[in-house]
């Protein structure tokens, strides 16, 4: 088959062709649940499927390039291409997406030589490389080989950050130079002149927007005059962060606006029709001024909710899509009030189809151990003269303990020099002093007198994944000193909590149950509990305050009792029939050991 950009139409095997595509990142979804989310998006009617690749994902360190489980991506695609739907790939090498430095590794900026996009040896020569990795995953799942791909992005917004030409032609090149043939886009906001910043007279530019749709693509007209108009990002929700409300928009407000799109003769991504979760430490962040870390859940207000079920939003935009393109008939499961679960080919439709009734599971944590009882199992020490940053350390994300001896019998003022990233626990002598917050720009805090061990445990909340602060490196940025004399002679290591070390676990299976209803922090605590059938749940964590959480050795990710989530998703396949174990790390102090494993997810409040 044959995929082409017409004069006026998208030609598949010459005939006029809309693109109907909703994002699914593989990344942001177990694998084990990539089947059901696809199979989901072709019931709603769409005929392709959209997802970013995520470059620091695949990348964790310089040397290694992982395609395995939940990064198999050829996996991923050729799921797509059972379903009969095509893809849309978009490599970046940015990709923003809310994730962590907008997919760029952190270690490529580490020695503060390479440039971050843009024309500069260094960043080009090791987007090759990434490319090259990509290249045995993408050429052979081109729609021309036989695959589902009919399109590569070049870049991503990029008119929003900057306007070089020559970059994104050497990026063209590379992308053509692997291998690829199928048309490539770019795709900016059609506002100002980022349209024609963002891209070349050789891609085919779309749009990202999410209202006003007429207005929009008479825009894109003007910067893309021949060829079909799409809107590659249709906006139809929008990411959370900690400390902020739950955003949604009505369903249907967002499906007028897809029938404004799709009546102008429009193609259309739907972003997101499943957002899914930032499990570990993948979340990224904005500063425009003040910092503000992305939140766990990636549920987007999308179609598909963070567990995969069909949301209001889901029914309206099907039936919108339905007026324009022929739609596969709905199982009852999928059907308002149904279960939302995808039932085996030659299952009866009826009963199955219906919800379990909520079954909530309460869990006491009833072993615990001090992080500082875990250090050994959790920690590799190097000395410093002056605090190292994460990036240094090699640490890509999660927490780095900073340690210094001090003699200060009349106290002082500790004061980093330029800037906490992000979140620092500042210790004197095993007792907690206070927290340092980049968001709140804290830089200094008062000691009490301590002849000893100064601690400092710092949060990487999540890198910057938008605008001039991308490739930032993390830590105690500038030093430290007290009373304006320098702190020297650190030791500093990152904490391994992803995955947590087999000998931390042990350690921590060891302590001895307690009776205890509070927990005084940073503390490791563990409780176990059964299940007569595992499936999507939600972990609830009221009166704990902030922290990470694991399920049998799966990292759901952070939570913080600021909100606006208060609980975590927990995939389907993560739990198991019979015993099952919950590990939580919590900074600071929980008024509770009981967690509570939920049927329905809690994203917080809405605004107003």
């Amino acid at each position: 088959m044959r995929f082409a950009i017409g004069d006026t139409d998208f030609l598949l095997d010459g005939e006029p062709h809309r693109i109907l595509s909703g994002a699914i990142h593989y990344f942001r979804v177990h694998p084990d649940l990539w089947a059901d989310r696809i199979r989901k998006a072709k019931l709603m009617g769409l005929n392709t499927i959209e997802t970013y690749v995520a470059w620091n994902a695949h990348a964790p360190s310089p040397s290694s390039f992982s395609l395995e489980d939940g990064l198999n991506l050829g996996r991923f695609l050729d799921l797509v291409a059972a379903e009969g739907m095509h893809a849309i790939v978009r490599p970046g090498p940015y990709i923003c997406a809310e994730w962590t430095n907008g997919g760029l590794p952190y270690w490529l900026f580490a020695d503060g030589t390479v440039g971050v996009r843009r024309d500069e040896p260094g960043f080009l020569a090791a987007v090759q490389g990434y490319l090259e990795h990509l290249a045995p995953v993408l050429v052979p799942r081109q729609i021309d080989n036989g695959g589902p791909i009919v399109l590569v992005q070049v870049e991503n917004e990029y008119g929003a950050y900057g306007s070089d030409p020559v970059y994104l032609s050497k990026l063209e090149q590379m992308h053509r130079s692997i291998g690829l043939t199928v048309p490539f886009t770019s795709v900016d906001q059609p506002m100002g002149s980022m349209l024609e910043d963002g891209s070349l007279p050789t891609l085919h530019k779309t749009g990202s927007f999410g209202s006003r749709s007429t207005e929009r693509l008479a825009r894109l007209r003007q910067a893309q005059p021949t060829g079909p108009l799409m809107c590659s990002e249709f906006w139809d929700g929008w990411f959370d962060s900690w400390g902020e409300h739950h955003h949604t928009t009505p369903a249907d407000a967002s499906a007028s606006d897809l029938d404004d799109l799709l009546a102008a003769g429009g193609s259309v991504n739907i972003y997101m029709f499943h957002g899914g979760t930032n499990f570990g430490f993948t979340n990224g962040a904005n500063d425009k001024g003040v910092y503000r870390p992305i939140a766990t859940s990636y549920d987007y207000d999308a179609p598909l909710d963070e567990a995969g079920r069909p949301t209001p939003k889901f029914h309206a935009f099907r039936s919108v899509i339905e007026r324009y393109a022929p739609v596969p008939p709905l199982p009852a499961s999928m059907q308002p009030g149904g279960s939302g679960r995808l039932l085996p080919v030659g299952k009866s439709d009826s009963l199955e189809a219906r919800p379990t009734p909520a079954t909530d599971v309460a869990v006491r944590l009833d072993r615990a151990a001090s992080l500082r009882s875990l250090l050994p199992a959790l920690t590799e020490w190097s000395t410093h003269d002056a605090p190292p940053t994460f990036d240094a350390l090699g640490a890509a994300s999660g927490f780095v303990l900073y340690r210094t001896e001090v003699d200060l019998p009349s106290g002082g003022v500790l004061t980093v020099g330029e800037e906490v990233r992000d979140r620092a626990i500042v210790t004197a002598d095993g007792l907690v002093v206070g927290v340092l917050e980049r968001e709140h720009h804290d830089r200094a805090i008062a000691l009490p007198p301590v002849v000893g061990t100064l601690e400092l445990l710092v949060e990487d909340q999540g890198r910057v994944d938008y605008g001039p602060r991308i490739g930032e490196p993390k830590g105690l940025i500038g030093g430290a000193s007290v009373d304006g004399v320098p702190l020297e002679r650190w030791t500093a290591s990152p904490l391994a909590l992803d995955p947590m070390p087999e000998a931390a676990l042990t350690i921590l299976a060891d302590a001895l149950p307690t009776d205890g209803d509070v927990l005084a922090g940073p503390v490791f605590a563990t409780g176990s509990f059964d299940l007569a059938e595992a499936g999507d749940r939600f972990l609830a964590l009221d009166g704990f305050r902030k922290g990470v959480a694991w399920v049998n050795g799966f990292c759901l990710g952070r939570y913080w009792s600021r909100g606006p989530q208060t609980t975590l998703a927990v995939p389907g396949p993560v739990l198991r029939t019979g015993r099952n174990e919950i590990v939580v790390f919590e900074l600071h102090a929980a008024a509770s050991r009981t967690v509570c494993l939920r049927m329905q997810p809690d994203l917080g409040h809405t605004e107003g």
